[in-house]
């Protein structure tokens, strides 16, 4: 028995089916381009499963010269399910690629005998446990199981601790146990599949609801031939994923994706414009030292708009957003406040330019256009909840 929470914010659940070689069944949600949608997990008709976790890029490790290249891994991923019928056979096929292409990904294959493989960036490991859990970690990179301090992690384990059963009920139970479902707007995992290696059987629970369950049997849907099912048409209206959908972000509003966009490149050209303006008008210009400001200003404003458009966690996790590891990103999490504190002294600032005449006319009004820009701005970073320091 095979659990795999996969933990998304994407819209699109989708469970398909494809016959050709060792026909297979997969899960997933990201569409992939003409590659189709990425598999987060799947199992073929010889009871080999797979999951598919995000990881950290491991510290250590490289690439032997002469392996082939992963060029389509949506592609790679499914093949893999279609060609082999054992671990061992995974490892064989897998360790004859580059499979540092998925360098922030750790994959786990278990087979019908309850054996199974880690596929990390640099390494790929077999192991027997009767039991085993995985998160959103590389094995080889840990010292102390221990000092884990994932949540999911600790709390699957201590679950195995108390009992050991391989039904339904069990599985479902774990798959419960080590579910996601985050504070600010419910979000999580989207979808858990558990898939009975020996009998063919996948379950199905939609966005952490485990009261709902929808069950395939794998040869059945092979028998049907290749397709695909929308997993929405599944299940019954879930309110919380209701909410998540409705919850902008670049990810799902291609128009907010745009302005960040579009505001990337005006902030980056807003630096240059005032570090020419200033130099040239310095010493007959008054607020010549507001220029200045706007200089640095600019760069902070065009790396977190890069960042915005970039990393989805920003809005799903508590403000302010903390990196899995120390970084700019940590610092610039605050500029949110750092607009709403200048956005009052930055508007008055403007009516004095505006009213005296002492600047150009561009300048002017690229300085209003700043101003506008970064009120639109502090509406986003309200509605994102960039403010609710206390989530």
């Amino acid at each position: 028995m095979v659990g795999c929470n996969h933990d998304t914010w994407n819209l699109t659940p989708r469970i398909w089916f494809e016959t050709e070689g060792h026909g297979a069944g997969f899960t997933g949600a990201r569409l992939d381009g003409a590659e189709g949608f990425a598999p987060q997990s799947g199992m073929n008709e010889h009871g080999l499963a797979f999951s598919r976790l995000a990881a950290a890029t491991p510290e250590s490790g490289s690439v032997t010269s002469g392996k082939k290249q992963i060029l389509k891994p949506t592609t790679f991923l499914k093949d893999v399910l279609h060609r082999c019928k054992t671990v061992e056979e995974v490892k064989t096929y897998i360790d004859e690629y580059d499979h540092s292409t998925f360098i922030e990904d750790v994959f786990i294959y278990i087979d019908s005998s309850g054996n199974y493989l880690i596929v990390e960036p640099y390494s790929t490991t077999l192991g027997y446990d009767s039991t085993y859990v995985l998160a959103n970690f590389c094995p080889s990179q840990v010292s102390d199981f221990s000092k884990i301090k994932q949540e999911r992690y600790i709390k699957g384990k201590a679950f195995l601790q108390n009992k050991l059963d391989t039904s339904l009920s069990f599985c479902k139970a774990l798959s419960d146990t080590m579910h996601v479902c985050r504070a600010k707007i419910g979000d999580g995992t989207l979808l858990t599949s558990i898939w009975n290696l020996n009998e063919g059987n996948i379950h199905l629970y939609f966005y952490h609801d485990y009261k709902h369950e929808v069950s395939f049997n794998l040869k059945e849907e092979l028998s049907k031939g290749n397709h695909i099912i929308d997993v929405l048409t599944l299940f019954p209206t879930n309110l919380e994923f209701t909410k998540l959908a409705e919850f902008k972000t670049p990810l799902n509003s291609p128009a907010i994706d745009s302005f960040l966009k579009i505001s990337l490149l005006f902030f980056s050209a807003m630096a240059l414009y005032f570090t020419i303006s200033y130099l040239r008008t310095r010493k007959r210009s008054n607020y010549a030292k507001i220029k200045l400001a706007m200089i640095p200003l600019s760069i902070i404003m065009a790396y977190y708009m890069f960042a915005l458009g970039t990393n989805i966690n920003i809005y799903y996790f508590p403000a302010p957003y903390k990196h899995y590891k120390l970084s700019l990103l940590d610092m610039a999490a605050y500029t949110p406040f750092l607009i709403l504190l200048l956005i009052i002294p930055l508007i008055n600032m403007n009516r004095k330019v505006l009213k005296e005449k002492t600047w150009g006319f561009i300048s002017k009004g690229l300085f209003t256009m700043n101003n506008i820009t970064y009120l639109v701005l502090i509406v986003l970073f309200t509605y994102w909840g960039l403010y609710n320091i206390f989530n």
